[in-house]
């Protein structure tokens, strides 16, 4: 009984976990040390950077605050509504209840965020100081609610009235100043602490380093020894298999599609082998569809003239001559009979699929001079195709069609005149034409239901309005490809128009 060989999947699954494996573990190793150094590295650096702004600020900015209110150049009802410019000393004056409160709140989040456990002490001495402060600012204030200019007030002191100013002098010396000095120390303490951690990380990321240096020592050997004696196995157990399978591929590309691939591998390049016997028989069936599809293109551009030298339209001309004989316009039935054998002679070709756009041009000035005779009422048209292309390919019949839908879809139903107007020029080396027509347009509705016909036409059902569009771009997708066709633009009350795009082919001249 013979052991069922692993999938080439599972075996390439394999090598890259023998060689993958280990590198991801070390490399996972080191984000997770990393990660742990540089984050205690980052909360250091935040907490320092935090709170050196209260060492290098907040006692001089605090101070002068004060000094200002004691004497009388700023009062706390201006602070409270906001900081204040001192126009005298151009300094900023800071409310200082805001001051106090931003510094609780920062120093709160700081006590939550230490690395050095001596640090807790600091901050709890810098809480404690900052309450101190604001009790000593709320006496301050409470002194100097009373009447501007009054130099005593009632409260005695051993028995003699108090100066409020000297009182309030004496409050920012040995309450604010002396408190505020003592949270500046707090803060170079805890600067102290914090920088303290900086030599333990050092320390513990020298020992880390030496650790993963050797620890990738040795997944790299295992790695390396254990991938190559794997990796030789599975190279062997491949290129067998896909020997064989490449020499029956040169076989069936020099035309022998009875032979067939034996492979036994047990795996993918098995199923690669039975797809390839597969995709063998179905080729004679792929050039069956090939034959019945240039037959139905032929059907197609056939159906496309019987449609377009409609009977209607022959019988209507001839009609028209015969009236413009009897009533002895000669000239006028010259000139027509003229345009009709012009536009048949085109038409025909002599069984050519493509013409110059020379002739496609004289083809549909042919068509478009007979339609005058008939509605010269209500028809006008114009013809600008630069001279440069007239000796370019295009596929016969692709013009007419869709200034008939013109004339008889947009301008028919329009009162008074209206103007058809045909251009051909190069675009990024591309032929483009035009058909515009001053019409009833269409809604975007109506737009929309015709171009899903268009694209969806399967040459079933009824042939009314835009079939000649239809069979238009189905044989400039069939014979340029997908990327070429129509496209339509309408504006209902306004008229419509028709872009043919098609490759740049210039017939070569002798």
């Amino acid at each position: 009984m013979s052991r069922k060989r692993w999938s080439l999947k599972k075996r390439l699954l394999l090598l890259n976990a023998i060689v993958m494996v280990p590198l991801e573990v070390l490399a996972i190793y080191l984000i997770v040390v990393m990660k742990d150094f540089t984050g205690v590295y980052n909360q250091i650096v935040k907490n320092v950077t935090a709170i050196n702004n209260y060492n290098l600020n907040f006692k001089e900015e605090m101070d002068y605050a004060m000094y200002r209110v004691v004497i009388g150049s700023v009062s706390f009802d201006e602070l409270k509504k906001g900081d204040k410019i001192d126009d005298i000393y151009s300094s900023v004056v800071k409310n200082p209840y805001l001051m106090i409160q931003e510094a609780r709140r920062d120093f709160k989040n700081l006590e939550l965020v230490i690395t050095n456990p001596n640090s807790a002490g600091k901050i709890q001495g810098i809480l404690t100081s900052l309450d101190s402060l604001e009790h000593a600012i709320n006496k301050l204030e409470e002194n100097l609610r009373y009447q501007y200019g009054q130099e005593k007030y009632e409260g005695q002191e051993n028995g003699n009235p108090r100066s409020v100013y000297t009182e309030n002098m004496n409050l920012l010396e040995n309450d604010v100043r002396s408190t505020t000095t003592m949270i500046q120390e707090f803060v170079q303490q805890y600067i102290y602490y914090e920088t303290q951690s900086f030599e333990t990380i050092r320390i513990d990321l020298e020992n880390q380093v030496g650790q993963v240096v050797m620890l990738s020592v040795i997944l790299l050997a295992v790695s390396l020894l254990a991938g190559g004696m794997v990796s030789g196995k599975i190279v062997d157990s491949v290129t067998g298999p896909i020997k064989g399978l490449c020499m029956a591929a040169e076989e069936m590309g020099e035309g022998d599609f009875d032979s067939r691939i034996e492979v036994e591998s047990g795996d993918e390049i098995q199923i690669l082998a039975k797809g390839f016997d597969r995709m063998r028989e179905k080729i004679k069936t792929l050039i069956q569809d090939v034959k019945i599809e240039q037959s139905n293109l032929r059907a197609t551009e056939l159906k496309l003239l019987q449609v377009q030298i409609n009977p209607h339209f022959l019988y209507n001309t001839l009609d028209a001559i015969v009236w413009m004989a009897e009533g002895g316009q000669n000239k006028e039935v010259i000139s027509m009979t003229t345009s009709l054998s012009d536009f048949f002679r085109t038409a025909l070709s002599g069984g050519r699929d493509f013409i110059t756009v020379a002739e496609e041009e004289k083809h549909v000035h042919s068509y478009l001079r007979i339609q005058r005779y008939r509605y010269q009422d209500i028809l006008e048209y114009k013809i600008h195709i630069d001279q440069e292309l007239y000796l370019c390919r295009v596929l016969k019949m692709t013009l007419q069609p869709i200034v008939e839908n013109a004339l008889y879809h947009g301008i028919k139903n329009k009162r008074g005149k209206g103007m058809i107007q045909i251009r051909g020029y190069e675009k990024d080396g591309k032929v483009i034409f035009e058909v515009e027509d001053n019409g009833i347009g269409m809604s975007e509705e109506k737009l929309k239901d015709l171009l899903w016909k268009i694209r969806n036409y399967t040459g079933e059902g009824e042939e009314g309005r835009g079939f000649g569009l239809v069979n238009v771009e189905e044989r400039l997708k069939l014979n340029y490809g997908k990327e070429y066709g129509l496209h339509i633009v309408s504006k209902e009350g306004k008229g419509t128009i028709v872009y043919v795009c098609i490759p740049k082919d210039i017939i070569p001249t002798s």
